[in-house]
């Protein structure tokens, strides 16, 4: 996964991942809008790193699934086998 995500957005991951867990706490935003924030949260930032161009958006979308996925994966190890 890290080789298909440009490496200066990985900060941008990161930015997500907060942000997602930000919305997480934030009893107004609904859990299933917290992914499809995320997602254009790091579509606008790496646009507003790269430039504009179809594969930024692209980019943007795998560093947001990138951070959602990588959250979802850690909480589930957390929960083990229960």
């Amino acid at each position: 996964m890290f080789e298909l995500i440009n490496p200066r957005l990985l900060v941008v991951v990161a930015a997500c991942w907060v942000l997602g867990y930000a919305f997480k706490q934030t009893p107004r935003v609904p859990d299933w809008s917290i992914v499809y924030t995320v997602v254009v949260l790091a579509v606008v930032f790496a646009v507003g790193l790269l430039g504009w161009s179809v594969e930024t958006v692209i980019q943007g979308i795998l560093a947001g699934a990138f951070a959602v996925f990588g959250h979802q994966a850690v909480k589930q190890a957390k929960k083990g086998g229960e």
